[in-house]
This record gives structure tokens, sequence and C-alpha cells, in this order.
């Protein structure tokens, strides 16, 4: 082999070390890419995981907090029942416990609330023929002119003296109307009395008391035609609205504004 060969061989041989050379630093690179982008893909992988997660965590935060107002208005409409509830049974609470009122009680009630903006009496004296059909109670208030009218009918027939006579009387007549269920007038057998006239029926008389309400303008012996007797004194009783007497032989029912009482077979 001469000089010439010599070096030529000398320099394929470096070209082939060099080519070698670049050959293995190209072939690194690419491993080290590929290993890159193997371990990129992980990082990647892992982000979407994350970003996954989170917004699986954020899903399950809003399902709850929705969930939690769901219950939180639930829960509210749930109280505002029970608290309804409890209003109605505090409603009911008030109305306990349930008192069975007697009939007479109920009737006095319902007069007493009955409230009526007017309010009309027809009235006849037995002894003297005098007739009154007036209006004695109008817009709260008991008119005048009509109590002078009912306190004239309602005079003592045995000396013509007259006397006030309690408005409440008249509401007792007025209630026993509507009891009743009457329209026809009251039939005064007697009202007003004086001492005097009052003192004299004593001495006839053993059902006549010492100190009658009859001398105060606060009691009236009355009957009413085709009504029995009986059945103005159950009614009158039924309202307890003061003293009651039955006098049956002499058909007429006593009533007057003291305390609740009854006599009379």
């Amino acid at each position: 082999m001469n000089e010439s060969d010599i070096i030529s061989s000398r320099r394929n041989f470096l070209k082939n070390m060099a080519y070698g050379s670049l050959l293995m630093v190209g072939g690194i690179d690419a491993v080290n890419a590929k290993t890159k982008a193997k371990q990129a893909t992980p990082h990647k992988k892992v982000a979407a995981t994350h970003a996954a997660s989170h917004q699986a965590r954020v899903h399950d935060t809003l399902h709850q907090n929705l969930a939690s107002s769901h219950k939180v208005a639930s829960s509210k409409v749930s109280s505002h029942k029970v608290a309804s509830s409890k209003v109605a049974s505090h409603k009911t609470a008030s109305n306990q416990p349930v008192i069975h009122t007697p009939p007479n009680k109920i009737i006095h009630n319902a007069l007493v609330d009955n409230s009526p903006s007017h309010k009309v009496l027809a009235l006849r004296n037995m002894h003297t023929g005098d007739q009154l059909k007036l209006t004695y109670f109008e817009k709260g208030r008991y008119i005048k002119d009509a109590l002078h009218e009912i306190n004239h009918l309602f005079r003592d027939y045995h000396d013509g003296s007259v006397h006030p006579i309690d408005p409440a009387l008249l509401d007792q007549l007025y209630d026993l109307k509507h009891v009743l269920e009457i329209r026809k007038p009251f039939h005064i057998v007697s009202a007003y009395r004086s001492p005097a006239t009052n003192a004299d029926l004593r001495r006839h008389s053993d059902g006549v008391a010492k100190n009658s309400l009859h001398m105060q303008g606060r009691a009236i012996d009355i009957r009413i035609e085709g009504v029995d007797t009986r059945r103005i004194r159950n009614a009158a009783v039924a309202m307890q609205r003061g003293g009651v007497g039955y006098y049956g032989k002499s058909n007429f029912v006593h009533l007057d504004t003291g305390s609740v009482r009854t006599w009379g077979a």
C-alpha cells in the first residue's frame, strides 16, 4: 500500500468516525426526544386528570350546595308548615277547653252578640187600652221620646203615676219576642206601681213583695194572646236575664231586671 492509499484510508476512517458520532448524537437526541415526549404525555394526562378531578370536585361541590340549599329550602318550608300548624294549634288551643254551654246561655250569648241597629216593641196596656208599636233604640242609643211614650204606657193605672222604666227591661222584652219568634204585642198586666199601690195590693194578696221591683220601673207582668204562659216562662228562664215568676192561675209571667232567679210552679 502506497502513501496515498494510506492517507485515503485514514480519511475514510475519520469520515466514518465522524458519521458514527453524528449518528450517535442524533440517536441520543431522538431517544431523549422520545423520552421527553413520553414524559410529557403523563404530565398532560396528569394535568387532564387533575382538571377532570377538579371539575368533578366542583360538580360535587355544586351538587352538594344545591342539595344543601334544597334541604334548607325544604326545611324552611317544613318549618313554615310546622309554624303554620303551631299557629293553627294555637288558634285551636285558644278555643280550648270546649265549654258545653247550656241552651239558656247559648240563647243569651246569641242575643247579646246580635246588636241590632234598631229595636222595635209592640205593647198594649190591658187596663187602659193604650197601644204602642215603636222603635225605642236606634243607631246605638235609646230614643228619648220613645222612652217617654213607653213610660206613660207603663204607668200605674190605679193612680196614673208615671215613673221611668229601666231600658234593660225593654231589652228583655225585645229579646223574648225573638226567642219566641212572635210579632204579637205584649199585653201588660202590671208595670209600674207606686209605693201606695204596692202597699194596697200587699194587703189583698200574699204574692206581692214589700220591696217589689215594680216600684222602681224594673218589673213587668205580661201575657201574649194565643201563647201559652208556660212557653213564655220557659223562654224567659232560658235567657237568664233576671227574675222570672210564673203565675199559671192568673195567666201571666213576671219579668224583672233583678238577679237571676225563678219562682212559681
